[in-house]
């Protein structure tokens, strides 16, 4: 089953559910199907998202249609192919005001539920795209920047400057400013959107980063405000190249036009994979970003549970696309191979029967 259609099938099923279930919607960005443990990296630590996994259903042959940002994005969000919705990443185009009405969060919202959306938003929607406000109208929540947040998103987008961290993942994540005062003021993000829903609702939260996105990823400085994650970690370890890895220098007799490898117009953005040391880093850092995005989902389950949510919470995490890392000697995405289309989807459900938990599919 398709990705876009197998995602827009559990939202129309929980809206006919007698109890209305809340539902966090966790979407990531560049993330390859084999970035997570519980898909078989033996490097990265991922345990929180592993053990959503381990505890609800792995999709293991999910597959977007669009391998590149906003189309897919966009087949997210209305359950069509970008055929049908026709915005692209350079298209000039936007999803209509009549489409969007028929987009999850709008549908979730006239059932009921208090909405919010977190992070990136890369779909640019109703007349003027990104500049019709058209989207932070339809959420009872807003706190995101549209295009790139980058990996410190307050050098980018102002309604990330009252924030206390400075990274992403620590920003998309904050609630209470627990780490001066618990008493102090309560700061936006995940974890505030769960202290502050209203309680005599359902909620649904959908939490999008820029991560592990080469335009976030590229960006990262090590400093000295960052967080341990993001210095030192895995830096210690030999790295192994990616399967079928070659370098560019050594590629002698391209299986490809050159012309089809700029299909992005974008490709110079990922030409890291060219030399084994630059993608190296460059992986390092992408594993670096997924312990971070970990660290937050631990975080989200561990607040769930203090709010007595947990017993009656769906949470779904997937990826927009994946990302060439080499492999036969090709960086970026948008080519429809296997290593862009294939992505991770795992469903928690705390309902589901424990006999059923765990299962890969």
């Amino acid at each position: 089953m398709k990705k876009i259609t197998l995602i827009f099938l559990i939202f129309s099923g929980i809206l006919q559910a007698q109890q209305k279930p809340n539902i966090i919607f966790i979407l990531t960005d560049d993330q390859s199907y084999d970035l997570l443990g519980c898909t078989g990296n033996a490097i990265v630590q991922t345990p929180h998202i592993d053990k959503l996994a381990n505890n609800g259903t792995l999709f293991t042959n999910a597959h977007v249609t669009s391998a590149i940002c906003t189309p897919s994005r966009i087949s997210i969000l209305l359950s069509q192919y970008e055929r049908k919705h026709g915005v692209n990443f350079n298209s000039g185009t936007s999803v209509s005001d009549t489409a969007w009405k028929n987009s999850y969060p709008v549908i979730m919202r006239n059932n009921g539920y208090y909405t919010g959306w977190i992070g990136k938003n890369h779909a640019p929607i109703g007349k003027g795209g990104y500049n019709s406000e058209l989207m932070e109208k339809s959420f009872d929540y807003w706190y995101a920047g549209h295009g790139h947040l980058g990996f410190y998103p307050k050098d980018n987008h102002d309604i990330f400057n009252d924030a206390i961290a400075f990274t992403q993942p620590e920003i998309i994540n904050e609630g209470v400013d627990e780490f001066l005062d618990p008493n102090a003021r309560k700061l936006k993000g995940a974890l505030h959107f769960l202290e502050e829903r209203p309680s005599d609702k359902p909620f649904m939260l959908s939490i999008n980063f820029n991560l592990p996105h080469g335009a976030s990823t590229s960006t990262m400085k090590q400093k000295d405000s960052d967080d341990t994650i993001y210095k030192t970690l895995y830096r210690d370890l030999e790295i192994p190249l990616h399967k079928n890895y070659i370098a560019k220098a050594d590629i002698k007799t391209p299986k490809l036009p050159e012309n089809l490898l700029h299909v992005e117009d974008r490709q110079t953005g990922y030409n890291y994979v060219d030399t084994p040391k630059d993608l190296k880093e460059r992986y390092i850092r992408e594993l670096q970003a997924m312990t971070g995005i970990d660290r937050l989902v631990g975080n989200l389950t561990a607040k769930l549970k203090a709010l007595k949510l947990h017993k009656n919470t769906i949470i779904i995490f997937t990826s927009d696309h994946g990302l060439f890392g080499g492999q036969q000697g090709l960086g970026g995405k948008a080519l429809c191979y296997e290593q862009t289309t294939h992505v991770p989807i795992i469903i928690f459900n705390p309902n589901t029967p424990k006999k059923n938990r765990g299962k890969k599919k």
